[in-house]
């Protein structure tokens, strides 16, 4: 885990989305409730994942319309590392 990620405002708010939800979330869904454009998600998304902190995942058929979405967890360990850093 040495990629150095900066506790920006949009670094803080992905970590919040994850933190307040207990299931897998997605990329729009992510910056709908953050407020924050995908080109801002997705990048920290990527650095996230190489860090080790969540964990990426394509949903199988859901059944809804639309193609498959790329889902995002917050592994154990992003978990503590998060909630170290929100201050929780």
């Amino acid at each position: 885990m040495g990629t150095y990620l900066r506790l920006t405002p949009a670094l803080r708010a992905v970590l919040t989305c994850f933190l307040e939800s207990d299931d897998a979330l997605w990329g729009l869904l992510i910056s709908a409730r953050s407020g924050k454009p995908t080109g801002t998600i997705y990048p920290l998304l990527e650095r996230l994942e190489r860090a080790g902190f969540i964990a990426s995942f394509w949903e199988g058929d859901a059944g809804h319309r639309g193609p498959r979405r790329r889902l995002y967890s917050l592994l154990p360990e992003g978990r503590l590392w998060a909630e170290e850093r929100l201050g929780r």
